[in-house]
């Protein structure tokens, strides 16, 4: 057991699933929720995510050793200051937000003393919502990026969030909140905006004749428009920069297939099919 009780504010699809791999694993020997629907916390006490939870973040709080903030990406840092104003010395308080430069930047300077913030983001989660569709098996042999002492936190805090994290069934790889953001803006943030793109120019009367292929380049296209526009807006530098490199590539596409160039089309489709399987399954 890593901590005696850890306390998560928002409990959605991550919340949930934080909550339910903490219990299933023994990381925690209570788990809290804090979530502005009583509801939500109802469904989540109901089916295991928590042992207990409501709508008061004071209270919430009180005698968390580790607090994971699991809202939308634009409340983040937000939560982040204000729970620390309520935790007691020595708390740790880690996050699952989609980006990291932006709550690194609004959060630093911020907190009081001896209580320190270690950004994580588990790179796990679903097309789905709420702490219904939550799974203890989420962060199963997935990456979670831990930012490194952002805020000068010492080496053995930003160790022990890893280790939280690690926990859980992921695995960490450590990174500066920058690089963070580049590299999401490629890996996940410009490929749903090409999910949406593809579903967005498919008429639906061509829906009846879709295959699988379809089914998977659009899946995440069906993520929470108001949740993904707020990680656009976040990460919007990086992002641009990934659908200019990704708008070169298409082009070259274009050029090659205008020209009817079959080797060259060959070359080009080679080129992303090992990427895609040095990926693996």
């Amino acid at each position: 057991m890593l901590f005696d009780q850890i306390t998560i504010i928002g409990v959605g699809l991550i919340g949930g699933s934080v909550g339910l791999a903490a219990k299933a694993r023994g990381v925690a020997g209570r788990v809290i929720g804090v979530d502005r629907d009583p509801a939500t916390i109802e469904t989540a006490v109901r089916l295991g995510a928590l042992d207990a939870g409501g709508t008061d973040l004071a209270a919430g709080v009180a005698g968390a050793g580790l607090v994971v903030v699991c809202t939308p990406v634009d409340h983040v840092a937000g939560v982040v200051v204000a729970a620390a104003a309520h935790v007691q010395p020595g708390t740790l308080i880690t996050d699952a937000g989609s980006t990291k430069a932006r709550i690194v930047a609004e959060v630093r300077g911020k907190l009081p003393p001896r209580v320190e913030f270690v950004p994580a983001h588990p790179v796990a989660g679903s097309e789905k919502s709420g702490p219904e569709h939550g799974r203890a098996d989420l962060f199963l042999n997935r990456a979670t990026a831990v930012v490194m002492s952002p805020f000068g936190a010492d080496w053995e805090r930003t160790v022990r969030v890893g280790r939280f994290w690690e926990a859980l069934g992921s695995h960490v790889v450590l990174m500066n909140a920058e690089e963070h953001d580049r590299t999401l803006a490629f890996t996940s943030h410009m490929p749903h905006a090409v999910a949406a793109a593809v579903a967005g120019v498919t008429h639906s009367d061509w829906l009846r004749i879709t295959g699988g292929g379809f089914r998977d380049v659009t899946r995440i296209a069906a993520g929470d428009p108001q949740l993904w526009a707020a990680i656009f807006e976040a990460n919007r530098s990086a992002t641009l920069a990934a659908l200019d490199a990704f708008s070169a590539r298409l082009a070259e596409f274009r050029t090659l297939l205008a020209a009817g160039d079959g080797a060259g089309l060959v070359r080009w489709l080679t080129e992303g099919k090992q990427v895609r399987d040095a990926l693996g399954t």
